[in-house]
């Protein structure tokens, strides 16, 4: 059966089901309602988790961005106060947490900074994620390390020598490894998905997948490649304002990622050579040689 991981009432590894999480990240726009809505599209598509983004800007947002204007939906406005414009507080993560616990679907975050970890540990969520923009983040490994619950680690823009550093300060009990690229969106030359075959042979634990393609069936692939997670971003709309939006996947289209992850899961057998029960009445009709 190889390593496995639980994350909150699910086994995570071979032999299970593919783990899906619909990344619902920024996308909510700072906004509770749309947070709901998402996580609601996720329910309805069968995932098993959606994940947020939790960061404490003064600490994530270098001083020479902060003051850095651009055009938002909320006018023109500094880098600064757009970050905070889209980060939930801790009342919106007490309705997320209520909202999310009635329709039984786990929530966990990518945890940016060690405020924040300390900040999602008063919800419980059954697992970390450590983003890709931090995996060279020592501290950041550690504190999340010191919480005792899984970790998904994110490998993008990250050499293979930064993914070994990572794991041995890490571990490899109760981690999980997700392939990545990111670039949003991420074009299907650059998504070398055979990098999931490389990581299962290198690394003595569970390895996913978290991608930023446009369309399905590269990602749906990966799970005939062995990935044990698939992570895609959720949004209402790909047209929405957002840095995210255009690499995410609208609620129509995860319904079908997860459709169609559970008929490549159930395709994949036992790698056994046998003959079917269905296959007999034809192999007595066509086969002349017994």
């Amino acid at each position: 059966m190889g390593k496995e991981v639980q994350i909150g009432n699910k086994i995570v590894g071979n032999g299970h089901p593919v783990y899906i999480v619909a990344e619902i990240g920024i996308n909510h726009n700072g906004d509770l309602g749309i947070a709901k809505r998402l996580i609601d599209s996720a329910v309805s598509a069968g995932c098993d988790a959606v994940k947020f983004q939790k960061r404490t800007p003064e600490l994530c947002i270098p001083k020479d961005q902060r003051d850095i204007m651009r055009e938002t939906p909320w006018g023109y406005i500094s880098y600064m106060e757009y970050r905070n414009k889209i980060e939930l507080g801790l009342n919106e993560y007490r309705e997320i947490d209520q909202h999310c616990r009635q329709k039984k679907i786990a929530w966990f975050a990518s945890c940016w900074d060690i405020e924040a970890i300390n900040f999602m540990e008063a919800f419980k969520t059954p697992c970390y994620k450590v983003p890709s923009a931090s995996l060279t983040d020592q501290e950041l490994l550690k504190n999340l390390r010191g919480t005792g619950r899984p970790i998904i680690l994110s490998t993008g823009m990250s050499t293979i020598g930064q993914i070994r550093e990572a794991v041995k300060l890490l571990g490899t009990d109760n981690l999980i490894i997700t392939h990545c690229t990111s670039t949003y969106p991420c074009p299907s030359s650059e998504l070398n998905l055979k990098m999931i075959t490389t990581l299962k042979k290198e690394f003595d634990c569970l390895i996913g997948y978290s991608g930023h393609e446009v369309g399905l069936p590269t990602t749906i692939a990966v799970v005939a490649l062995g990935a044990c997670l698939v992570e895609r971003h959720i949004t209402l709309d790909r047209s929405l304002w957002g840095s995210d939006q255009s690499a995410s996947v609208e609620p129509r289209g995860f319904e079908r990622l997860v459709h169609y992850i559970r008929v490549v899961e159930e395709a994949m057998g036992d790698g056994i050579k046998k003959v079917y029960e269905s296959e007999l009445p034809i192999l007595k009709r066509l086969r002349k040689v017994q």
